[in-house]
């Protein structure tokens, strides 16, 4: 065994006697399927951290000669399929870590590449030729004398690609290098299956065809290997069943990424907060975390508009097709938004092609951004939001209005329309932090009509009380108050606690000003 040539099932193992480990190996079932396949090739694109390297481990303990895993997967989804046996630990593994090895060799990447497998493969084949000979044909002569083919898995591939974006020099040569392992004449005969994870989907380069035979799974587009890359419903289910969690507040602080039609969750997030019983953001500080301002901040008509509609709750119309999948050749806002989508800071509805933020670890992330970037008067208004929330709890109606005239103030002059609606996006944005104590729904159905905002405490919320928060144009607060009481708004709120608050809120355009008023009542 060695560390990346038939390298051992220490990793896997690890994983698999976790406290928190869910059964991913229907994965193998559907790499087994591409075996020796016309096409097979496999390249997963995913955001950080939804588990693409531990899937690769998984991979290295089910194909790799350097182990023994029969035992490892006894009990597993695997190991109920026909071809379980026929494939455990028959092929000659290569495994690359492509981030791990960029970031000790700046230079000559590729021929260390080639000397650290290369040394791997000569101490258990010491005849084989010198490593001056063309790397696919090293490969298949070790085909030929063992008779096993390869699986070749690279972990983080596009590194190169995207951190040497102006070397292209270095960039052809690891392509050219990929080639060999995956579409050269020799890899033909030797390769079972190839088996890449990346941040980005594979970038079509002129003059390139290295990467054009692979099967692409993306953040956008992950068909059948959907619930093998982050957590389902189900299992987030079970774990807050073990761990005593609300499941409630899972939901809201890690769900909503929407796949193919499947709910989603941030795999490393719901197992931080099992296993620290403690809900907060666990995956801002992630390198890719620093792109968020480079992207929001871009000079293109209309995304900061986009980009506030989307922290206020809304969704968002983004054209996904024309990304060149490169950081570095961002030329519009379609393109910033689809970046954001593959970097897992928005999700997407590929049905109605609707962008829009998934819960609130991500609104976190964007409000730490936003602290640290260019958006100075946002970030400001944010930073006033928990005043606002407490202030309206304790009824203090002349503070709340204050506070929202401020978030007006703010946000119409982003979003260059004085409307309804705009007002409707200031009010939620002026209670940008409320999800950590709150379920916000806007345009709450109640059977009598729609109420503007409700904000529906969760269980482990503190007993904040439920909120219904009516919105008015040039007329009054008072207003505002009885339409929730006439329409009995409040009623959909009950089993939320005894009391639920009812907010009035009046925006008058031609002063600018706002009214607000706040009477408790009880719910029978």
């Amino acid at each position: 065994m060695g560390t990346y040539f038939n390298p051992s099932n220490k990793g896997f193992r690890k994983a698999s006697r976790d406290e928190i480990y869910m059964d991913k190996t229907g994965l193998l079932n559907i790499l087994n399927r591409r075996l020796g396949a016309e096409k097979n090739c496999v390249s997963v694109s995913h955001a950080r951290r939804f588990g693409k390297s531990q899937a690769a481990r998984m991979i290295d303990a089910y194909y790799s000669r350097g182990c023994d895993s029969k035992e490892l997967f006894m009990g597993l989804k695997i190991s109920e399929s026909e071809d379980f046996p026929k494939h455990l630990n028959k092929y000659n593994v290569i495994h690359l870590d492509i981030s791990s090895i960029a970031d000790y060799y700046k230079e000559n990447i590729v021929s260390k590449i080639i000397e650290l497998i290369y040394n791997e493969l000569k101490a258990e084949y010491p005849d084989i030729m010198d490593i001056d000979n063309p790397f696919a044909t090293i490969l298949k002569q070790v085909y030929d004398k063992s008779e096993h083919e390869f699986v070749i898995i690279i972990d983080e591939w596009d590194c190169i690609v995207r951190e040497f974006s102006q070397n292209q020099e270095i960039v052809h040569e690891y392509l050219q290098f990929l080639h060999s392992l995956f579409k050269s004449e020799e890899s033909q005969e030797f390769l079972a299956l190839g088996y890449i994870t990346g941040i980005l989907p594979i970038k079509k380069i002129k003059k390139e065809s290295a990467l054009n035979n692979f099967y692409e799974y993306t953040m956008i587009d992950s068909d059948e290997l959907t619930e093998y890359f982050g957590f389902t419903v189900s299992e987030v289910e079970k774990l807050c069943e073990k761990y005593q969690m609300n499941c409630e507040s899972v939901r809201d602080w890690y769900n909503g990424y929407l796949i193919n039609g499947k709910k989603m969750y941030n795999p490393n997030s719901v197992y931080m907060a099992m296993t620290r019983r403690k809900l907060e953001s666990y995956w801002k500080n992630t390198s890719a975390f620093d792109t968020i301002n480079t992207f929001i901040t871009l000079n293109f008509d209309g995304l900061k508009e986009d980009i506030m509609k989307m922290l206020a709750g809304e969704s968002v119309y983004v054209d996904v097709k024309g990304f060149e999948n490169d950081f570095s050749s961002i030329s519009n806002k379609n393109n910033a938004l689809t970046a954001l989508i593959h970097l897992g800071y928005l999700a997407y509805n590929t049905e109605e092609k609707m962008a829009y933020i998934p819960n609130y670890e991500v609104k976190e992330a964007y409000q730490s951004a936003l602290a640290n970037g260019s958006w100075s008067e946002i970030s400001k208004s944010i930073s006033r939001c928990e005043e606002l929330i407490f202030a309206t709890i304790r009824g203090e109606a002349e503070k709340v209005a204050e506070l929202l005239e401020l978030s007006h103030e703010t946000y119409t002059s982003i979003l260059k329309y004085n409307d309804e609606n705009a007002l409707s996006c200031a009010i939620t944005m002026a209670y940008f932090t409320a999800p950590a104590y709150y379920t916000v729904i806007r345009e709450l159905p109640t059977g009598k009509g729609f109420a503007d905002i409700a904000l529906i405490p969760r269980a482990d919320s503190g007993n904040k009380p439920a909120m219904i928060i009516e919105l008015k144009y040039d007329k009054t607060a008072d207003t505002a108050i009885k339409q929730i009481k006439e329409k009995r708004y409040a009623g959909k709120l009950k089993g939320y606690g005894e009391e639920v608050l009812l907010v009035g809120v009046n925006y008058d355009k031609e002063s600018k000003k706002y009214e607000c008023e706040i009477e408790k009542v009880r719910v029978d």
